[in-house]
């Protein structure tokens, strides 16, 4: 009887902790796509300040700042999707570490956007489901395949931002720090990967993540 009763409660702590796990995740999600999260650093400020925009000038830096926030929104998704299915506590924390700095970027970006007087991507609840999807199949096909999907994700995000580095007005110095500060942590996030045992996927799954990129920062730039 003993045994039988360890084992149900055994049982029962399993699904409460995988329904804890749920609920975070769920919990996360609703404050990426509704709310602010909470961050760790405060927003990067330029040493000279200049925002003297024209009309143009502001709508293409708030145009650029949208796609970046949609994107820190595919990428909290992409995170949280690859945690949950994640086989190892070392993957699992590493998603984690990179899911709270992508948590500052999600809120840097939406202040941007906000003192440029536009609005986030209004496809951001589609943009979090088919990412969080992405990522859960991903975490599914193994540790160092879902590490690799981290590197090479970031990658493309560092190549992205560096684009909007060229793209961005001269003089938009807030938007500029904000890029620069994000493609460093980029960056540093598939050097992690790599380092944690990412394998190296095949190039037409790298030219298909960068076409379902293209898809999203195309249409978030005018959405």
């Amino acid at each position: 009887m003993r045994a039988r009763a360890r084992v149900l409660y055994l049982g029962c702590m399993r699904e409460y902790s995988i329904l804890d796990e749920v609920i975070n995740h769920l919990d996360q999600g609703l404050r990426t796509v509704f709310g602010r999260p909470p961050r760790q650093r405060a927003t990067p400020q330029p040493e000279v300040t200049g925002d003297d925009l024209s009309d143009s000038e502001r709508d293409l830096a708030a145009a650029l700042m949208r796609v970046n926030h949609a994107g820190e929104v595919c990428a909290q998704a992409l995170y949280q999707g690859q945690s949950l299915t994640a086989r190892s506590n070392q993957v699992r924390q590493t998603m984690s570490d990179a899911s709270a700095e992508e948590n500052d970027h999600l809120v840097w970006c939406e202040e941007r956007i906000d003192e440029l007087g536009s609005h986030k991507s209004l496809l951001n609840p589609l943009w979090y489901a088919g990412s969080f999807t992405i990522g859960a199949l991903a975490g599914l096909a193994g540790d160092r395949i879902s590490l690799g999907f981290l590197a090479e994700t970031e990658r493309q995000v560092v190549r992205h931002l560096e684009g909007h580095l060229d793209r961005l007005p001269v003089n938009d110095t807030k938007s500029r720090e904000i890029v620069a500060r994000m493609r460093d942590d980029e960056a540093g996030h598939a050097t992690t990967a790599v380092k944690a045992g990412a394998a190296e996927l095949p190039d037409f799954v790298k030219k298909t993540m960068g076409l379902v990129s293209k898809v999203m920062t195309t249409t978030a730039e005018r959405v």
